[in-house]
């Protein structure tokens, strides 16, 4: 069988789909005209299922014989974002009809693919052996809903899972290239909200009060050199202020200033534990030297940085050469964003790969999370025949696959968020 002209054949239903999503795109959590219509082609398709609640939908095919188990997964979700009707280079060929709502991280893909790879798999199984689990998670953007499909897989799930894959198309790599990289691809991620408490007063003499504004400049300095000062050169870790309250008049000192953002590191229990620390500290001695008090408000658990198995990734690269060409493998810089796989991939072997949707001509290319966010379809391609090349290579395959689960429990692993 040529997987890539297989996956070929599917690509204007792909089309179909991905633009049927796109020109609907639902928020987290309120994905159902997307469960629907990922229900009716898996119904079309003679694939059951079953609806996890509010976790998503997990679709299962049977091949010949007895083998081992691999889950394929893609999120649904779309995000609070208003579409611009434009890309980079000129009008899009879809854009979402919702007020508000678009599918601009690119998770429309990620359901098509999914379903393309469904019905290929579907279509030969009876020229593999084991068993092939659907995974369309719902609300990955929020991070929370996966909580519900690792806790049915784990607690209620009657077969063991061997290996999983995944895969996210990137707006900064070409279209059709691939990668699947061992180790930390996608950062780790802390969101903290923090209020300092100082005194107001008026602003013709800020010297009898203790503002809370001066006491920020400062935690905001020296948060900037606890980078190069607490964390190794050789570790990734970035921090952002996403958000800053505090005042309503320009002749008024406020009382209070609320700020918050995120820390995105590959090494959470190293680097970002350490920045954590000494961010704590910083709070402690500059709220001390400016007469103020400060209160944490939100320090989640962190999502764990996302980590490819290495073993799965040797076989994901193969695949990748064999099936589509060695010309479309590429080695994609790791991601600093945050991904809900992280916790499929600490409790089975596998895979997050990258597929380029990136094309001048077309104007596909804006960042992830922006308007202009558009993608070059014809990505899909390899993305369902590197997905499908995995899928039958592991399957078949002998090889050892290490694994260690990097969890303390699983209550730990979903309560985790940004």
């Amino acid at each position: 069988m040529e997987i890539i002209e297989e996956a070929a054949k599917r690509f204007d239903s792909m089309v179909e789909a991905r633009r049927r999503l796109h020109e609907q795109p639902e928020l987290s959590g309120r994905e159902y005209r997307t469960l629907d219509f990922i229900q009716s082609e898996l119904e079309r398709m003679g694939i059951p299922y079953i609806h996890v609640e509010q976790g998503g939908i997990l679709g299962y095919i049977e091949g010949r014989g007895p083998g081992k188990t691999l889950l394929l997964r893609a999120d649904m979700d779309a995000l609070p974002i208003e579409e611009s009707p434009e890309n980079l280079a000129g009008p899009k060929k879809c854009v979402s009809k919702v007020p508000g709502v678009s599918h601009a991280c690119g998770h429309d893909c990620h359901t098509a693919m999914l379903l393309g790879e469904a019905a290929l798999l579907n279509s030969c199984r009876d020229r593999w052996d084991g068993r092939i689990i659907l995974c369309f998670e719902q609300g990955e953007e929020g991070g929370g809903n996966i909580k519900y499909i690792l806790r049915y897989l784990e607690e209620q799930h009657p077969t063991r899972i061997d290996a999983c894959y995944g895969a996210h198309v990137r707006w900064d790599m070409d279209t059709g290239v691939v990668s699947a990289e061992p180790g930390p691809v996608m950062a780790g991620a802390y969101g903290f909200e923090v209020k300092i408490t100082g005194a107001g007063g008026h602003g013709s003499r800020p010297d009898l009060a203790d503002s809370p504004i001066d006491c920020f400049h400062a935690v905001y300095g020296d948060l900037e050199s606890l980078r190069m000062r607490a964390v190794s050169p050789c570790a990734g870790l970035s921090f952002s202020i996403g958000k800053v309250e505090s005042g309503s008049a320009m002749n008024v000192i406020p009382g209070e200033l609320t700020f918050a953002g995120t820390i995105r590191t590959f090494q959470v229990e190293e680097a970002g534990e350490a920045f954590i620390r000494e961010f704590k500290r910083i709070l402690e001695y500059d709220t001390q030297l400016y007469h103020c008090g400060f209160e944490i408000l939100r320090l989640n658990k962190p999502l764990y940085e996302t980590y490819n198995n290495e073993a799965c990734s040797r076989i994901a690269r193969r695949a990748v050469e064999q099936y589509i060409g060695k010309e479309y493998l590429t080695q994609a810089q790791p991601w600093m964003a945050s991904e809900s796989m992280n916790m499929l991939l600490r409790l089975y072997p596998g895979v997050l790969a990258f597929v380029g949707i990136r094309n001048p001509v077309l104007g596909s290319g804006a960042n992830h999370h922006t308007p202009a966010f558009d993608v070059d379809e014809r990505g899909m391609v390899n993305g369902v025949a590197a997905a499908v090349g995995f899928a039958l290579d592991f399957l078949r395959s002998r090889e050892p696959v290490p694994f260690e689960r990097r969890i303390i429990s699983l209550e730990d692993l979903v309560n985790r968020s940004i």
